[in-house]
């Protein structure tokens, strides 16, 4: 919820509150006090619907989960600035002694305890509303923790990805090393065979000659 909103609701209740208990005293009152008290009531009244049309211009740009939460308390409110309202202008409207005769005969009393009562429990849904959107905001930090140890995690992984992978690449390297090098030795290999074959059959040959000659020597 926004605080600015927050700021406005507790300087209305603060003065809703301390309108109540001047039009409580001034059912009492009669002559020049009393014209002095509903002068203060009605000063008041300016401040609160000030700070009612202050709240309402700050609900109105409220994203809408919060907005409609929070005109439906700003409804309240105003029902609540009416009465105090109300109770002034029966103030104005008659002296002391048949304000106290109206209280008497109509319950007045009764309606700004009500009215008290009804504000008391407005302010208990404002700190139940404050506590949720701590709570909210407690949820948000912990799931970006969250997010960011994810990333985190991600991130880590990535690196670990790339490690595989070059080793994987040194390894094949290192396998089509290991292909050549076993060609060269097989090519090798085949030469020294076929050397082998070459000289022993050179071998046999000059032994043959040898064996040709002794033996012409031999008849002569």
């Amino acid at each position: 919820m926004s605080q600015v909103f927050d700021g406005y609701e507790r300087q209305y209740c603060e003065v809703s509150a301390n309108l109540t208990r001047k039009c409580s005293s001034s059912a009492v009152l009669n002559g020049e006090q009393k014209k002095q008290k509903v002068s203060e009531i009605k000063t008041g009244l300016e401040a609160a619907e000030s700070l009612i049309r202050k709240m309402d211009l700050e609900a109105r740009t409220l994203q809408p989960n919060v907005k409609v939460m929070v005109l439906a308390k700003l409804r309240e409110y105003k029902n609540d600035l009416n009465n105090l309202k109300s109770e002034v202008k029966r103030l104005s409207s008659t002296d002391s002694q048949a304000t106290r005769d109206a209280l008497l005969e109509s319950g007045m009393a009764d309606a700004l305890m009500a009215s008290a009562d009804q504000r008391g429990r407005l302010l208990m849904s404002t700190e139940r509303v404050n506590q949720s959107t701590d709570r909210i905001k407690q949820s948000r930090r912990t799931m970006q923790e969250t997010e960011d140890i994810g990333v985190s995690i991600l991130e880590d992984l990535h690196q670990q990805r790339q490690s595989l992978l070059h080793a994987h690449n040194t390894l094949h390297g290192v396998d089509e090393n290991v292909g050549r090098s076993k060609k060269i030795l097989t090519a090798m290999s085949r030469r020294m065979n076929r050397n082998k074959w070459i000289v022993g059959s050179i071998i046999a040959v000059l032994v043959l000659v040898v064996v040709v000659i002794f033996y012409f020597k031999l008849r002569h």
